[in-house]
């Protein structure tokens, strides 16, 4: 049995979507659900104030009874408590899987960083509300409970990473930055123009010399602007990929939709680092 501990480092979740998840779980026999009443906790933005999401995440991490965390929900706030969550991580968070994205990102590179646990990029309980919603939680179970692995790592001899672009440029120069020498990088955008995608690429590129390549994930939900910027995402990240020396390696099956695919931190075998 995977006892899997759910909170919410950024943004709450509804009760109704837990219920639902929770139905869905029923058909893993190897699955135990134990969501953090901080899910569904609200202060302002934020799903309980800095304090409460930290306090949340450390009792799920350092919870000897737990096998796993899956983070509920993105949206902003992982960034204000990941270094001090990293710092205060007790030696049973070391075993763990910590599965979530884009925003949840700041928590995986942190993690990656600091070498705890095992980061996965993955589908979220909130990705429920999703069209083919119940096949992304289905995936991410079936991953938490080793029933299976769809990771998208065509390199598998190579240790691979996926991070929502926004996210990774955000960590970029940080303390949560890990050393992504030698890594294949996955990245995806959502809901952001098109010029924005290029400005980003600009900085993150700035960032992974030495890396083994890019991969490409989703660009979706592009706003429209008042003119055509002139390059599909595809151009933008091989410009920036070519200006910077980076390889391009194509297509990553990521994105904020329900065929996003899970990734772990690291090799595809499970080690953390290369």
């Amino acid at each position: 049995m995977k006892k899997i501990a759910i909170c919410a480092p950024s943004t709450p979740i509804t009760p109704g979507i837990a219920e639902r998840v929770t139905a869905i779980a029923a058909g893993f026999p190897g699955a135990e659900l134990h969501f953090h009443p901080q899910c569904f906790a609200e202060d302002g933005h934020f799903a309980g104030d800095d304090e409460a999401r930290l306090a949340a995440l450390l009792e799920c991490a350092n919870d000897p009874g737990m096998d796993a965390v899956w983070f509920a929900k993105g949206g902003y706030g992982a960034n204000r408590i990941a270094a001090q969550a990293v710092a205060d991580m007790a030696e049973e968070a070391a075993g763990k899987v910590f599965l979530g994205y884009s925003d949840t990102g700041f928590l995986l590179g942190a993690l990656y960083r600091a070498g705890i646990g095992r980061p996965v990029h993955g589908p979220m309980p909130v990705d429920i509300r999703r069209d083919g919603g119940e096949a992304a939680v289905r995936r991410s179970l079936a991953f938490l409970c080793g029933e299976g692995q769809d990771a998208d790592l065509a390199l598998a001899q190579r240790p691979g990473v996926a991070f929502n672009l926004m996210t990774l440029a955000m960590i970029c120069g940080t303390e949560l930055m890990p050393d992504l020498s030698g890594h294949v990088v996955m990245v995806e955008e959502v809901a952001e123009h098109l010029y924005a995608v290029d400005r980003l690429f600009f900085h993150v590129t700035q960032h992974l010399s030495g890396i083994a390549g890019l991969r490409l994930g989703r660009i979706s939900d592009v706003p429209e602007n008042d003119r055509p910027f002139g390059a599909e995402p595809e151009e933008i990240a091989r410009y920036w990929c070519a200006r910077s020396g980076i390889p391009y390696l194509g297509s990553a099956d990521i994105g904020h939709d329900s065929a996003n695919k899970i990734v772990p931190f690291g090799l595809a075998t499970g080690a953390a680092r290369s």
